[in-house]
């Protein structure tokens, strides 16, 4: 089956090829315009993402896909890179097919070592310098060189090239502890909460802790409640910075609804709802601190 990868900085993953309103025109395009698709959303149209199914999750730059069927324009595809229970190939959903390209021979994450961008956002140019386009955190592409304090780097369509301090280069990723966690998610304080987001022009509550576990070299289950059954299960007494604390409805009994990343010090690091941004708030005394039913840990103690 070919492969193919997506080519525009952020492909949000749609519920069906039907799910886009009209004011989604600038995010299923090619090229997209996050930032101003998203200028465009009132607090209601951001909360329809998520109340009407609308939206499943997003993909980065240069993030490979399985083409399973194809209706039109849209392709039905699964993402291997985001393990979940729906289904044993990966995150499934429809992406537009101008957003994505079959990759060339050769292209392979797995196997070369690769420049991840490591700042919130880093800016791409083609190797013309002539155009550029800004890539979300975590954004990984195959590295071919260096130059003069400049990346260069494999890119969807042809030789792209990124400034060294936007991006690490590294053969296998480097395994990060619970602080190095918890780092990671400060960066995005005060950032907006985006139903099935998975970048740094908005995460979802697990996306926000899938992004910061996978930034520390631990690629964990997409949604909530696969996070909940795997990892290493944690008592809520022992709980340690960069565990994550899971949430469910009738006070902890009910069906998990959210995730967070433990802070330390009773508090809790979480891209808590529609309309509201990543934060750092204090678990006593909250409608968190009732429903916390279970604690899970990816990291491991030797990491940086």
């Amino acid at each position: 089956m070919a492969k193919w990868i997506v080519n525009v900085p952020v492909a949000t993953v749609w519920t069906s090829f039907d799910s886009p309103r009209e004011m989604d025109k600038d995010a299923v395009t090619n090229p997209v315009s996050i930032d101003s698709w998203l200028e465009g959303l009132t607090y209601e149209t951001r909360l329809e993402l998520c109340n009407e199914n609308l939206v499943q999750t997003q993909l980065l730059y240069g993030e490979e896909v399985v083409v399973i069927e194809e209706n039109g324009d849209w392709a039905y595809v699964t993402i291997p890179s985001q393990p979940t229970s729906k289904e044993d190939q990966g995150y499934p959903g429809w992406v537009p097919k101008a957003q994505l390209e079959e990759a060339a021979a050769g292209w392979n994450l797995a196997d070369v070592p690769v420049a991840v961008v490591t700042r919130p956002k880093g800016k791409l140019f083609k190797e013309n310098h002539e155009s550029s386009i800004e890539l979300s955190y975590l954004t990984s592409l195959p590295f071919l060189y260096e130059q003069e304090g400049k990346i260069f780097v494999k890119t969807p369509d042809g030789t792209g090239v990124l400034d060294s301090k936007d991006v690490v280069v590294s053969d296998s990723p480097v395994q990060g502890n619970g602080h190095a966690i918890v780092s990671a998610g400060e960066q995005f304080l005060n950032l907006s909460y985006l139903w099935g987001g998975m970048s740094s022009y908005g995460y979802d509550c697990s996306g926000f802790s899938y992004a910061m576990c996978k930034a520390n070299g631990y690629v964990i289950p997409r949604d909530a409640h696969d996070q909940a059954v795997a990892g290493k299960k944690v008592e809520i007494a022992e709980i340690e910075p960069g565990d994550l604390l899971f949430f469910a409805y009738e006070e902890g009994k009910g069906r998990i609804h959210h995730v967070g990343i433990y802070y330390g010090d009773g508090k809790l690091l979480h891209s808590p709802k529609t309309g509201k941004t990543v934060e750092i708030i204090p678990l006593e005394g909250t409608i968190y601190e009732r429903e916390l039913c279970a604690a899970r840990r990816y990291w491991v103690e030797t990491g940086a």
